[in-house]
């Protein structure tokens, strides 16, 4: 009987628990898809007591039970601890999607054997991504998948709508990249560019990439924001054990 009661007592803690997670959930949701109109993606209960942490459109941010006030853009640390709480929660977030990525909304290029892969997102007005193409040039054994993010110039959507739409994507991209010659859609080509861009652009969003280019390295999980050298990327690949 002594062993029944803590056991019956932790279920009553649950069951009370539940309403009021319940409860706290309607009200956050109610001020981030009403108010704020964001897509919460996840809310969990946070190490502090009636603080939730809410992930929504890849940020994070720390509403109270009720949804009266919310922190968002600051840090969680543990000061037992040291850690970053909410850092830590970023990369696991990040890492999560980087190795879901929906693939068939980049440019595949294959080179050698293609063992070794890399990620980048890139504008087609982007100077160093330019810059970063013609690096590239001298990487031998690897695929590479390009997802094209219109977020520099007025045209930008327009060019890579026309890399999307070519005969060869990967070739049009690296005419326009390295040549500078302007991509041009393939004849009656019919593709979903637009729908392509409006995707890309949410997941570049929902991963916190805010410029071109960004570079992933998914054997390693290394990620890297700005232009490297090829010699850079020969090390991140060997990193990746390729």
């Amino acid at each position: 009987m002594k062993r029944l009661l803590p056991r019956l007592a932790l279920a009553l803690l649950a069951l009370t628990a539940l309403p009021a997670f319940a409860q706290a959930n309607e009200a956050i949701r109610k001020l981030f898809e009403d108010k704020l109109h964001g897509h919460i993606e996840q809310i969990t209960k946070s190490p502090i007591a009636g603080l939730y942490e809410v992930v929504a459109d890849g940020q994070i941010a720390y509403v109270d039970e009720k949804a009266t006030y919310f922190i968002a853009g600051g840090n969680l640390v543990d000061t037992k601890s040291m850690k970053n709480l909410t850092a830590e929660k970023k990369t696991a977030l990040s890492d999560k999607k980087l190795g879901q990525l929906p693939y068939e909304q980049a440019i595949k290029q294959v080179r050698g054997n293609g063992k070794r892969v890399l990620v980048t997102f890139e504008d087609p007005n982007c100077g160093y991504c330019k810059k970063l193409a013609k690096e590239l040039k001298s990487v031998d054994n690897i695929t590479i998948y390009t997802f094209m993010i219109a977020i520099l110039s007025d045209d930008s959507a327009d060019k890579s709508k026309a890399i999307w739409c070519a005969g060869d994507r990967a070739r049009s991209w690296n005419e326009w990249m390295i040549n500078g010659s302007i991509p041009v859609a393939a004849a009656g080509a019919k593709c979903d560019a637009d729908a392509m861009l409006d995707k890309n652009l949410k997941l570049s969003t929902s991963l916190a990439i805010r410029g071109t280019p960004y570079l992933y390295f998914p054997a390693s999980k290394q990620q890297v924001g700005g232009y490297i050298s090829a010699a850079e990327i020969e090390k991140a690949l060997i990193k990746d054990g390729g």
